[in-house]
């Protein structure tokens, strides 16, 4: 392969602190386990952690293949900025893939990501639910559908540029939290299967974006100063119910605004307008701060009370992944173990434990729990070792500690 030159567009920045190449190349060589010269994919994005994981793979002497995913239109995709998986995105990785003198590959999984993303996040709207798109994306498309491109490719591990951490304790893989915590994104890979976190690696583990940065200010890689993806990618600028009512426009029709003690305070125009916990553009003016509490999407109604009526005192899991000791996650609950829970990227695990009542997989909390809505997602973590990842689910309902 072609070694690894400057070339004029992409140039040395030099506002970006410098790290040390060798010891980020030793941790990446580290978090892939495997003799140097094995056949590696790169999941590549376009952004600047995939690109350094790339870079810092083919460093380290392994034989890196990178793949791109085109997950949503070309056209729209050249004119949002801040996306991943996009045109610019797709431009920059094929770009940096030359440079670094790795094979890249682009895929078409436009279809795949609209049936399992990007359909399902109109549809949980749909039913009063908040969804993670991102959590769905890594689920399916990426660490679904793109291992089995890997494998296909003959490679013995892929690589992305998530911030976690990947451990072997004894004969089994542990998921566990990376060095920078601000940076951390176990909560959106709870999903992950043990089969899957047997396959993947993670080399920037142990590094600090910013350091990520100066890995790529090194190299000359002019996306050192790019800035990162948004969380929805596939949204333009962020109008998400633009994008709803397009696609689910039965979701614009209109209900009632009811207190939970049972007073009509209101009409609103659509249920997707509203989600759980939300406080603006509620409308109504009754003397008091309120909050959506409840949403029937049967009936078309949005309940609203105070803020004490937020407090959750347990939630029910589906759709759950268990990466824990115990064999299945049902003998965890019957064991009624302690976890932390936590049930929005931005919050901290919440103490809890899990339960199995009446069938059903149930996260109880020791003190309540606020911002919790079906369709989240809740990552579990042991309390005798916070770092590491047990699993987790989708949360199907809950339980209020105010009636």
């Amino acid at each position: 392969m072609a070694a690894m030159t400057l070339v004029e567009d992409f140039c040395p920045v030099p506002d970006i602190a410098r790290t040390d190449m060798d010891a980020a190349v030793e941790s990446a060589r580290a978090a892939v386990g495997l003799p140097v010269g094995a056949r590696v994919v790169a999941a590549m994005s376009g952004g600047v952690d995939s690109t350094v994981v790339a870079a810092l793979l083919h460093k380290a002497g392994y034989d890196v293949v990178g793949v791109t995913l085109q997950l949503y239109d070309h056209g729209a995709a050249l004119k949002k900025k801040g996306a991943c998986c996009a045109g610019q995105d797709i431009h920059d990785a094929r770009l940096a893939a030359d440079m670094i003198g790795i094979p890249h590959y682009v895929l078409d999984y436009e279809s795949r990501f609209k049936d399992a993303v990007i359909d399902q996040f109109a549809d949980s709207y749909l039913k009063g639910q908040t969804p993670v798109p991102c959590i769905r994306c890594n689920q399916t498309v990426k660490f679904r559908d793109l291992l089995d491109v890997a494998r296909d490719l003959g490679a013995e591990a892929m690589a992305t540029g998530h911030y976690v951490r990947r451990a072997v304790a004894g004969n089994r893989s542990q998921m566990r939290k990376a060095i920078d915590h601000s940076r951390d994104q176990s909560y959106f890979l709870f999903a992950t299967t043990q089969d899957q976190l047997d396959y993947l690696r993670f080399p920037l583990a142990d590094l600090e974006k910013p350091q990520v940065r100066g890995v790529a200010a090194e190299l000359g890689l002019k996306i050192a100063a790019k800035s990162d993806s948004q969380d929805i990618c596939f949204v333009p600028s962020g109008d998400y119910r633009t994008l709803i009512d397009r696609l689910r426009p039965q979701g614009r029709e209109a209900g009632e605004i009811v207190h939970m003690d049972g007073r009509v305070l209101g009409r609103h125009a659509g249920i997707t307008d509203y989600t759980i916990g939300q406080r603006r553009g509620l409308n109504i003016a009754v003397g008091e701060p309120l909050f959506v509490t409840r949403l029937e999407p049967e009936t078309r109604r949005v309940i609203v009370g105070p803020r004490e009526a937020l407090l959750t005192a347990s939630l029910t899991l589906e759709e759950t992944n268990w990466l824990g000791e115990e064999a299945t996650i049902v003998e965890a609950a019957e064991a009624n173990i302690p976890v932390l829970a936590r049930v929005r990227s931005t919050r901290q695990p919440s103490p809890a434990r899990l339960a199995l009542i009446d069938g059903d997989i149930r996260v109880v909390f020791d003190d309540g729990e606020e911002g919790v809505a079906p369709g989240q997602a809740c990552a579990l973590y042991d309390p005798t070792d916070p770092e590491r990842v047990l699993g987790g689910g989708f949360i199907r309902d809950t339980t209020a500690v105010v009636a």
